[in-house]
């Protein structure tokens, strides 16, 4: 992991802070990917002593049209899902976006401090906008500046993103730096962004060239975090593999992306290296290997997708544990907001 308790370059506090978009339909990439992350992130906070914040971002979410209804149900999801798989709310902050106002309000400074050119090099925003850039929502191309003040407005210094996030947390560090350049101040940290892990990257159980995703046409493709026991086991069971037995060494995965796949998921569930797998499976069929994988996902995500399902029927709790939560983080944004409008002359009571 990055180094977060070293600050020995900068005043800043050590902080983590990272979201998702309640966008629904979890999967085993977002929990792999992410989720876990956050929990590894968790523990190493209350033993090195610095806060981890995490939060769904429902205001990034609505940059493209969603049902009012699911979108609701998503975030509650989402919550029930962090919950679930281990973030604990007496150990870090959890919270939803649109609950701490501040991150809208220094957003707004933050888009008088980007620049146009900034915003359209963004790879997502010509991936989502497409060639219809005119139909697209001033909110999608204005994405990155809130991204950074979800980010900055509780000075945080270290955020675990997935590769396609690293391009916007490089955005954030060049708002900081030209507020501090603008403002002659050293107000906000260089925010560093942390991508690590053994399957930051899931792919698709039917092709292992593509991302496992929600929006899969075959459910097969994918693990989703709500499946049961039964369902995850025979998911993997009918995994798209080769004929080949597996090798002994990583570099023979190169050219089989599928067979690639399983054992990543099979490392990161085991908190094993890809070698290590090989070293117990390398010469071993698929009809070996995937019982044990499939074995080893049902220990791991079935009480996940357990206590996921009641935290659902039980919406009032999760409302109440993110409510508290958001009291945390304007205990935290507040100051930081207020501060950063004393600096550009904005007056305040």
């Amino acid at each position: 992991m990055s180094d977060v308790t070293d600050q020995s370059k900068s005043t800043f506090q050590p902080r983590v802070f990272s979201g998702i978009q309640p966008s629904g339909g979890l999967t085993l990439g977002n929990y792999l990917g992410a989720m876990r992350r956050f929990v590894d992130w968790q523990e190493r906070g209350l033993k090195e002593g610095f806060e981890t914040i995490f939060c769904m971002v429902d205001q990034h979410a609505i940059t493209v049209w969603q049902d009012p209804e699911a979108l609701r149900r998503q975030t509650r999801e989402l919550a029930a899902g962090y919950i679930a798989s281990g973030l604990d709310p007496s150990k870090s902050i959890l919270f939803n976006q649109s609950q701490v106002p501040e991150h809208a309000q220094l957003a707004w400074i933050f888009n008088c401090v980007a620049r146009m050119g900034w915003m359209q090099r963004m790879t997502q925003w010509k991936d989502k906008a497409g060639k219809n850039t005119q139909n697209a929502s001033l909110g999608l191309f204005a994405y990155p500046a809130l991204m950074a003040a979800d980010i900055l407005v509780y000075h945080a210094t270290h955020i675990p993103v997935g590769e396609d996030q690293k391009q916007h947390v490089e955005l954030t560090r060049d708002i900081a730096a030209k507020f501090n350049h603008d403002y002659k101040t050293e107000f906000f940290p260089i925010t560093e962004p942390v991508i690590e892990g053994a399957a930051t990257r899931v792919m698709s159980l039917r092709d292992g060239s593509k991302k496992m995703s929600k929006s899969d046409p075959s459910d097969m493709a994918r693990i989703n975090m709500t499946d049961d026991a039964d369902a995850i086991a025979s998911k993997i069971r009918k995994a798209r593999t080769d004929p080949d037995a597996l090798p002994s060494e990583v570099a023979g995965l190169a050219e089989r992306p599928e067979a690639k796949n399983l054992v990543n998921i099979y490392a990161a569930l085991a908190d094993m290296s890809m070698e290590q797998v090989l070293g117990d499976f390398g010469g071993k069929q698929f009809s070996e290997f995937k019982p044990a994988l499939a074995d080893l996902a049902v220990a791991k995500l079935s009480p996940i997708s357990t206590e996921m399902a009641r935290l659902m029927t039980q919406p009032d709790e999760i409302d109440a544990i993110i409510g508290k939560g958001a009291l945390k983080a304007r205990e935290i944004a507040e100051p930081i907001l207020k501060k950063t409008y004393d600096i550009v002359g904005m007056i305040r009571s």
